[in-house]
């Protein structure tokens, strides 16, 4: 049984422009240091895995890779369920930190809207 990581929401890109790729995600520098940070105290666990709940990312940390797509960015290996895949495509994956509120963040240049709460989308 995976423990829940932390929060997730999911951004429309409005503020600036990623171009789609076939790279089903990215990690920013920012995303990368938070999750090698997570994984530290957690030697058992070997990444994280981000599924799908419906139309909303859910991050856990994982002890194996099951039958899940890999991507590895320096040094953090990162799995996706397979029914997320497609809704991934060409999404970065990003940790922010402000004031009151600290969260990883999915800029996913193929979402047409959110829910009020950023936590749902619709492609």
């Amino acid at each position: 049984m995976s423990a829940a990581l932390v929060r997730a929401n999911v951004w429309a890109v409005s503020k600036r422009k990623l171009q789609p790729t076939w790279a089903a995600l990215t990690l920013t520098p920012s995303a990368v240091n938070k999750i090698k940070q997570l994984l530290k105290d957690k030697p058992e666990h070997v990444g994280v895995k981000v599924g799908c709940n419906g139309l909303s990312y859910i991050l856990e940390y994982t002890k194996t890779k099951g039958d899940s797509g890999e991507v590895i960015q320096d040094g953090v290996r990162v799995f996706i369920e397979k029914k997320a895949k497609l809704t991934l495509l060409g999404t970065e994956m990003d940790y922010v930190e402000e004031k009151l509120s600290s969260e990883f963040v999915f800029n996913n240049p193929n979402i047409k809207g959110t829910c009020g709460c950023g936590e749902s989308f619709n492609i």
